[in-house]
């Protein structure tokens, strides 16, 4: 509840500089001059035989590789046809992968290329294929390495609020990015705004639907330990019935009742799921306890002394089982958000662009390999959280045990 108004940065700002950017990354970024458009580099093309062009000529990087531009200049390739150009954050040695092939030039006068394409502050590898006259590519081809450096203008710095005054830099001079505590993710979100935010949803929903179903659960458990009897029989077969309901099936007939579209925030049909099919637990639980109570000596009195059974019920059995009720209650919020969390990891929960604990673990799965943040941030969320209020059932079970204060 408090940590968005401590921690003020909107969940959905993107910053474009830092896409990816794990906790404790370089945040440093050097000014530069604006970004002034390349003529590019032509060439008097090289005739060949009419075969395969000749083996590829080295690749230069002209200038600085910044985040601006990186400009790429080559030697003619005798009897080429055009060029084509890759892009690798990998070496494509020695297996030959390429990469992402980000330009096809078909005049061969042109050996020069400029790529601006979503540039970062990595170390790129670009490789150029020349190209036959029927644009296949040759067998051999030339790779450069690029280690690009991130920077700004002056004019960006300021409107990213890093200085006040674009005349207090010049290029050369050295700006820190924005922070970001815990990184940000794929689309340059902050992680620990969207989970803050995710919080308000993932808790939310981990505690408003245990306080449902197990209000649910006490109310029937009761009747039917109270009434025992065929009465109880028949309560309980169905709640029996309940628990072999399958869950996901319902959610899926809930998402279309509800007429919850792809995209869509699907909080109602969980909330509606988890306490249409969750109570039958607490109702055991709360049942065995009021079996109990029942045939104690301080009942039948009450009985004897004209007490309703409203009375016996709300005054002496539901007290009474409040202890078996809390613990339960505490062990089924971390049961809610963890259903919470696969929901949404499968894609039939909380749905993006609304942040939540499970829809963020989804979103960082795609990118583990490369950035583990986005996964390892939101998972270790949901696991402490969980752990929490298990070690917090646990500790209320024993204050509330009877039998433990009496054994100590």
């Amino acid at each position: 509840m408090l940590g968005p108004f401590v921690w003020t940065v909107d969940p959905a700002a993107q910053d474009l500089d830092q896409i990816s950017a794990p906790p404790g990354a370089d945040r440093r970024a050097a000014v530069a001059d604006d970004y002034t458009p390349w003529r590019g580099v032509t060439a008097t093309p090289i005739g060949g035989d009419g075969g395969e062009p000749g083996a590829s000529a080295a690749v230069n990087v002209l200038d600085g590789p910044t985040t601006n531009a990186v400009r790429l200049h080559w030697d003619p390739v005798p009897g080429a046809g055009g060029y084509r150009v890759y892009r690798n954050i990998l070496d494509p040695e020695p297996d030959g992968a390429l990469g992402l092939p980000i330009a096809e030039i078909l005049n061969p006068a042109n050996v020069s290329f400029e790529d601006r394409l979503d540039l970062q502050a990595l170390t790129y590898f670009y490789s150029v294929v020349a190209l036959d006259a029927n644009g296949r590519e040759s067998a051999s081809y030339s790779t450069v390495t690029a280690d690009v450096t991130r920077v700004i203008t002056a004019a960006e710095a300021v409107e990213k609020g890093l200085v006040e005054n674009a005349s207090d830099l010049s290029p050369g001079d050295t700006v820190k990015m924005a922070f970001h505590p815990l990184g940000t993710d794929y689309l340059g979100r902050d992680l620990l705004a969207r989970l803050m935010h995710g919080a308000r949803v993932s808790l939310f929903i981990g505690i408003v639907a245990p306080f449902f179903f197990v209000i649910i659960g006490i109310l029937y458990g009761s009747a039917a330990g109270f009434m025992g009897g065929r009465t109880d029989q028949v309560l309980m077969r169905f709640a029996d019935f309940v628990v072999a309901l399958p869950f996901l099936l319902f959610m899926i007939l809930l998402r279309i009742l509800f007429n919850v579209e792809s995209g869509d925030s699907g909080v109602g049909p969980m909330l509606v799921a988890m306490v249409m099919l969750s109570w039958p637990a607490a109702a055991r639980l709360v049942r065995g306890q009021i079996l109990q109570i029942r045939e104690e000596g301080y009942i039948g009195a009450s009985r004897l002394l004209g007490a309703k059974t409203n009375y016996l019920v709300l005054r002496h059995m539901i007290p009474n089982t409040m202890g078996v009720i809390l613990v339960t209650l505490t062990f089924a919020v971390p049961s809610a958000i963890f259903t919470e969390a696969f929901l949404s990891f499968i894609g039939m929960g909380v749905a993006p662009p609304t942040p939540s604990w499970g829809s963020m673990c989804n979103e960082g799965l795609k990118t583990m390999l490369t950035t583990p943040h986005e996964l390892i941030a939101p998972a270790a969320f949901i696991s402490i959280t969980v752990l929490a209020f298990n070690l917090l059932g646990d500790g209320l079970r024993d204050a509330l045990d009877a039998r433990m204060r009496a054994t100590e």
